[in-house]
């Protein structure tokens, strides 16, 4: 019974042993720097047997910490080669968590090749003295045609949100539509069905400050007269981006060479947000008040979730947060607080004087939690007679009767 109960408490040790070093090495990979590698463009596509191909690679730190000095390296393999051995490994340097960065290579597709799909290697490293992590890809060499004659347009362009903030991350959905009408169409006495396919769609920046953060869409099949389909891109617009209208380039390859488009896709930045403005002096008077604000949305779209905190040193306020909800692009709200010294604090004990005070407004755009703050307003602080006492005494009794409606209203500006 001994060596039973001795053997079944050294095996409960073990596994307890091997479990703390899943748990540390699990924890050491949250924790550590990890690149995602992806090609976001190839041009051509597919590859041009005898001519030059660029590749632009993005690398995007999912790791934790940050990559001190990320390398890529590329390792092309017949029919490939890199137009000087010089650029065979191209350093992006520091890469925090979540951030990316991009690289073009540029490769020569041998004369002499196959048509049909080839793979190419792709290295990266966080740091001159860490392992090279590989990845290989499929290219496709050589165009593809067919005798289609469907034609692929744009049709619709949605972008969510509306209008990006700087920082914001969002989705832009493009419809792309075969506009024949009928299944055939004749051409000098030839029959020729009307499908358009879509052998690959790229969305790419045309200005500093966006990022698309999808790799192409690649062989999306056949559209019949009439049909459409709709390609979502993931998008990041960065803190530091202009205001204004920036521009994406959509790249569509279609049945042939004579099918491929270029079309310009627009995406909005503007940074103005949610205002929040004192409708009313901000005075306490022997120790209360009722403070009032107009909020005002002047973002171009609809925000959600929009919330005001007021703050004073020494004061509390009732409701803490008010919540409104959704407000439309130059839609107005008039709210109320009730303000009360906490005498529990010795700057809500003093009896006059002024108390800094900031007002926080809480609002989405999109998936996007944003903040403001209106600062440097001064809560006065004043002390009454008592005949001035007994005349807000009976206008606190009248105010009893007064519908709760009428203290706190919302007002729509048209």
């Amino acid at each position: 019974m001994e060596l039973i109960k001795e053997r079944i408490i050294a095996a409960f040790f073990s596994l307890l042993l091997i479990a703390s070093v899943f748990a540390s090495s699990a924890s050491a990979a949250v924790g550590s720097a990890n690149l995602k590698v992806t090609i976001v463009e190839t041009n051509p596509y597919p590859a041009k047997i005898g001519e030059y191909l660029t590749l632009t690679i993005q690398v995007e730190n999912v790791g934790g910490d940050k990559a001190d000095n990320v390398d890529i390296d590329i390792v092309p393999e017949y029919p490939f080669s890199l137009d000087s051995e010089a650029n065979t490994v191209q350093n992006i340097g520091a890469l925090n968590p979540g951030r990316t960065a991009t690289k073009e290579f540029y490769l020569y597709v041998d004369k002499n090749a196959q048509k049909g799909v080839r793979s190419i290697d792709i290295r990266t490293r966080t740091g001159k003295n860490d392992p090279w992590s590989e990845i290989t890809f499929d290219l496709r060499i050589g165009t593809e045609t067919f005798d289609s004659k469907g034609t692929v347009e744009l049709a619709e362009i949605v972008s969510s949100p509306e209008v990006f903030m700087p920082g914001d991350k969002g989705t832009v959905t493009v419809t792309l539509k075969n506009t024949a009408t009928n299944p055939t169409v004749s051409i000098d006495g030839k029959d020729y069905d009307t499908n358009a396919r879509i052998q690959a769609a790229v969305l790419k920046p045309l200005s500093d400050g966006i990022t698309v953060l999808n790799a192409p869409y690649y062989e999306m099949g056949l559209l019949g007269p009439g049909d459409s389909i709709k390609l979502t891109f993931n998008v990041e617009v960065e803190e530091d981006a202009r205001e204004g209208i920036h521009n994406f380039e959509l790249a569509i390859e279609g049945n042939s060479f004579d099918y491929n488009s270029r079309k310009s896709i627009p995406l909005e930045v503007d940074s103005s947000n949610i205002k929040v403005i004192p409708s009313k002096p901000l005075r306490l008077v022997d120790g209360k008040a009722t403070v009032e604000f107009d909020v005002a949305n002047t973002h171009p779209n609809e925000l959600n979730s929009v919330s005001i905190r007021p703050e004073a040193e020494g004061v509390k306020f009732y409701p803490a947060e008010y919540f409104i909800g959704p407000m439309d692009s130059d839609e107005l709200f008039t709210i109320e607080f009730d303000a009360m010294t906490d005498n529990s604090s010795d700057t809500g004990k003093e009896a006059s004087g002024s108390v800094n005070m900031t007002v926080t407004a809480n609002y989405n755009n999109g998936i996007n939690r944003h903040e403001n703050t209106a600062g440097n307003l001064n809560l006065e602080a004043d002390s009454q007679s008592p005949e001035t006492n007994s005349t807000v005494a009976l206008a606190g009794v009248i105010a009893v009767f007064i519908p709760a409606a009428f203290l706190l209203y919302r007002r729509k500006k048209h």
